[in-house]
């Protein structure tokens, strides 16, 4: 289950999005910077500033994607200020709203969360300069973006994508219960009320496509970041990607005493070390249990 400081994280800041800060609908501005701007995660720091240039250590934005039931707001408050302090440029969005469904989000049908990531990807482009991006996304936005790339014309446009405990080859519905029991009412609507976990679920139609003719595809780095201790989608080896230009990693090979679990995973220091290995390969470094608290 979710640790407890990190579930009271989650259950406060729920309770306070439920309050009207965060209700992101469907974009639509006619130029691709205010369409990306209306995807947008408002009040994360380090992200979001559509001012910002990308620099010749870090030529390419990091869009940051959500997980299921969350948003772009309280999944990457770790995350989006240590990538925007090692000089990084962080845009995160946050997608999958449903009619009659408040608050929660990434609920929506999967191929239409796509859509809006591929808004958001064209307006961070625009406004950068850019002309690629890197994604890091965890759960089901680690697995969402392949669904971009393969069918929606991404794979040019993304250069590496970082996959945090991914929901690649689908989990059950008893494990999206387990993730649905971190957020307020989010069971209520797990079997209704949201396409986007029948669409994770093993064997959906949707990731019979996504994953047929191979998990990968050629041009795009792939690192995908599992720990055993996943209680969501399980087994985790089920995350990992066959295919060129994967790289699998099992966190606890990084620090056998790291018990992080699925939601911890956007917000454990190891796990967020390696994220930035995989972003920038040239100058990795080792990643050690030192900076686990």
């Amino acid at each position: 289950m979710l640790p407890r400081p990190l579930r009271s994280l989650f259950v406060l800041a729920t309770a306070v999005l439920s309050g009207g800060i965060l209700l992101a609908g469907p974009a639509t501005a006619a130029g691709p910077v205010d369409a990306a701007k209306a995807l947008a995660a408002p009040d994360l720091p380090g992200a979001n500033d559509w001012s910002c240039k990308p620099s010749s250590a870090h030529p390419r934005p990091v869009v940051l994607v959500h997980g299921t039931f969350a948003n772009g707001t309280v999944n990457w408050l770790a995350a989006a200020p240590v990538l925007a302090s090692r000089g990084y440029c962080v845009f995160a969005l946050t997608y999958g709203a449903k009619a009659g469904v408040p608050v929660l989000r990434a609920v929506g049908p999967v191929a239409g969360s796509a859509a809006q990531l591929s808004t958001f990807v064209d307006g961070v482009l625009a406004a950068t300069g850019a002309s690629q991006v890197d994604i890091v996304g965890h759960s089901q936005g680690g697995m969402m973006p392949r669904y971009y790339l393969k069918f929606l014309g991404g794979a040019g446009k993304v250069h590496t994508l970082v996959g945090l405990a991914p929901s690649n080859h689908g989990t059950t519905l008893d494990g999206l219960a387990v993730l649905a029991s971190a957020f307020p009412g989010a069971l209520d609507v797990l079997n209704s009320s949201c396409p986007a976990c029948a669409d994770q679920v093993v064997g959906s139609d949707l990731l019979t496509r996504l994953n047929s003719g191979g998990d990968t595809l050629a041009g795009v780095s792939y690192t995908v970041i599992s720990t055993r201790y996943d209680e969501v989608v399980t087994p985790y080896s089920t995350q990992f990607l066959n295919g060129g230009g994967v790289r699998n990693v099992t966190l606890q090979n990084l620090c056998a005493t790291d018990l992080s679990e699925h939601a911890a995973m956007a917000f454990d220091p190891v796990v967020l070390h390696e994220t930035e290995n995989a972003l920038d390969p040239a100058h990795a470094t080792r990643s050690t249990c030192l900076s686990h608290g």
